[in-house]
């Protein structure tokens, strides 16, 4: 056993260089030190049926060290479930085989490459398989010792150990060598495991480059009682003299190739029948009834509340629905879902990071997360949700306290860049709802939209304008009053304003067409058009930053449909600060009085 798994590892870096060499790109180094602890894990202590990739049985297997991808896939050819043709195809324009690992290539759950998620993505996984899927599978992780330095790295040892998630093993490659110089901790690797050990890890140090002792190390790993992490000290390079432990190796192929296998052995075509996990069918929770909660017109509620309440009732009707936050759940009103279901709300604590990355492993295992904190605070968690899009990721995300008219807590908290950010996102979507009906039937829409979707609320109470039974739509709008003098285009807290705004311009004889876009992507592109064309121009007013939200999302879309309109766009411009919601909304000139002076300006009046 220990001389096939050698010569396993063996033909894992030969294929490495091989398919690094082909696509004259990639990272063989960072692969070759990992490829003794890949071959004991492969032939030994993954479970994982590579035919039957979307079996709920299987154990999971995340490359965080994402860029050691010609490891991954000369693993995937080791196991059967790719050709030597198709390997050499690697980093080629429509291989399956990119740069680095994405769910285009089954059973790969998540892209990685941008170092510090693989890991996190982990913990979702974790929690889904104990208190989800109710299944005994493992999740394992190989994390490069470069990640470490990542502070989303730390929120998940944290949260793991707290857990008590013992079906995670974490393989630390500690092969010394970042990109540029030695890492914070070189080859301390007793550093590591007392940082471990410290967040209620079980730790074991090893040798990375002998099998036998490998072997023992996953043996008792898979006997504890709590997360553990196997802490291998490594050389990078590892088999080829040239490049084994030397600096500036770092991505890139091997300059000699021809030698650098020769000095390995040469090339091998072992095959690996990995063993199967025991058959088993994930918990699921069964459904239940409750009547999508509803708000009389002309009722005051906040639509971070109507969140609350619709996630709650949603909850009862589709047991795949799950929720996480940030530990803001009586701010953002996800504490109406714990409360509901507890068996299925994650309280992910101060760790936004670790919160989306834990959403996109349980999305990867078919559930439906809901995952919500300050819309201010997902920007942390930015590079995580552009490798969600990456990943094909199917994530709701709520975002409450936007804009200036949170009020005193200032502008720390207040969401200003939150549209811009989610509308650059591949594929997502973007609603703002004004009120808590639409807020409601958002919620379960949103519980079907593939790709990521934002929900943006907001603190304070608005007027419930949209009547329970009046049908909202992703991609729909709302015309609040008509009118066709001009036209002013709102979402969220400027609705009010902008109907107020309204009726001071009708006391002079203005008839103003107001339209509510809740969903700012995609956009009402139809509704907008018609607003350019029958009206004499468009105020488009928001509380966010001018750059990226409402106001781009409506020139863009008349620029698209080559309409030619006058638009005036009224949105936050200073640096705001304290005060009361109307204060602000006034000194960012986005109050009713604001827009109606616009609207005067737009239709030629001064009075």
């Amino acid at each position: 056993m220990s001389d096939f798994r050698r010569e396993l590892a063996a033909q894992l870096r030969v294929d490495s260089i091989r398919a690094a060499a082909a696509a004259g790109s990639g990272h063989p180094t960072s692969s070759m030190s990992a490829a003794d602890l890949m071959a004991v894990l492969l032939d030994g202590h993954l479970r994982l049926r590579y035919d039957r990739p979307d079996d709920p049985a299987n154990d999971h297997l995340v490359f965080s060290k994402g860029h050691a991808s010609p490891l991954y896939y000369a693993m995937l050819k080791a196991a059967g479930a790719v050709s030597d043709d198709e390997l050499l195809g690697f980093r080629t324009f429509g291989s399956r085989l990119e740069g680095h690992p994405t769910p285009r290539i089954p059973p790969t759950d998540v892209a990685t490459g941008s170092l510090g998620q693989g890991l996190p993505v982990a913990v979702g996984l974790a929690l889904a398989g104990k208190r989800l899927d109710r299944l005994p599978y493992r999740v394992w992780v190989l994390c490069g010792d470069s990640e470490m330095a990542e502070g989303s790295m730390w929120e998940a040892i944290q949260h793991a150990g707290w857990a008590g998630l013992d079906n995670l093993v974490a393989i630390i490659d500690v092969n010394r060598l970042g990109q540029t110089r030695e890492t914070m901790l070189g080859w301390d690797v007793d550093g590591y495991a007392e940082r471990l050990r410290a967040f209620g890890w079980h730790t074991v140090v090893v040798d990375g480059h002998d099998v036998d002792a490998v072997d023992r190390a996953y043996a008792e790993a898979e006997g504890a009682d709590r997360p553990a992490a196997v802490v291998a000290r490594t050389e990078k390079g590892h088999g080829v003299a040239v490049v084994e432990d030397k600096p500036g190796k770092h991505g890139k192929p091997l300059d000699d190739p021809r030698a650098a296998i020769a000095e390995l052995g040469g090339e091998r075509d072992l095959a690996v029948s990995v063993a199967a996990p025991a058959d088993g069918t994930p918990y699921r929770f069964p459904p239940g009834s409750a009547d999508p909660p509803t708000w009389r017109v002309g009722e005051e509620v906040a639509t971070r509340k109507a969140y609350g309440v619709a996630l709650a009732a949603l909850g009862a009707r589709d047991g795949a629905v799950v929720a996480l936050d940030g530990e803001v759940s009586n701010s953002t009103h996800s504490e109406l879902f714990a409360e509901a279901h507890p068996e299925r709300y994650f309280e992910m604590f101060i760790a936004e990071q670790l919160m989306l990355a834990a959403a996109v492993g349980m999305q990867a295992r078919g559930w439906k997360p809901f995952a919500s904190t300050f819309g201010a605070f997902w920007s942390r968690a930015a590079d995580f949700v552009r490798m969600a899009a990456v990943s094909r990721a199917d994530l709701r995300l709520c975002g409450s306290h936007a804009g200036v008219s949170i009020g005193e807590d200032g502008p720390s908290q207040m969401a200003l860049e939150d549209l811009a950010f989610f509308r650059a996102v591949h594929g997502s979507t973007v609603l703002h709802p004004s009120d808590a009906n639409q807020t409601a039937q958002l919620v379960r829409a949103m519980a079907e939209v593939p790709g990521i979707s934002y929900l943006r609320t907001l603190r304070g109470a608005t007027k419930v304008r949209t009547p329970a039974d009046e049908h909202v739509r992703v991609g729909g709008s709302r015309v609040v009053r008509e009118g066709d003098d001009l036209a002013i285009v709102a979402c969220g807290i400027t609705v009010d304003e902008a109907d107020a705004a309204a009726e001071l311009l009708a006391a002079q004889g203005v008839r103003a067409r107001v339209v509510d876009c809740y969903s700012v992507k995609p956009i009402d592109v139809d509704t907008l058009v018609a607003a350019a064309r029958e009206t004499a121009g468009l105020i488009v007013v928001e509380d966010h930053w001018p750059q990226g939200g409402l106001g781009e999302a409506v020139l863009a879309a008349l620029a698209e449909a080559d309409v030619q309109a006058t638009v005036r766009h009224l949105a936050v411009r200073d640096m705001p600060v304290s005060g009361k919601p109307a204060e602000l909304l006034a000194a960012a000139g986005i109050d009713a009085e604001a827009i109606a002076a616009a609207a005067r300006v737009i239709i030629g009046r001064t009075g």
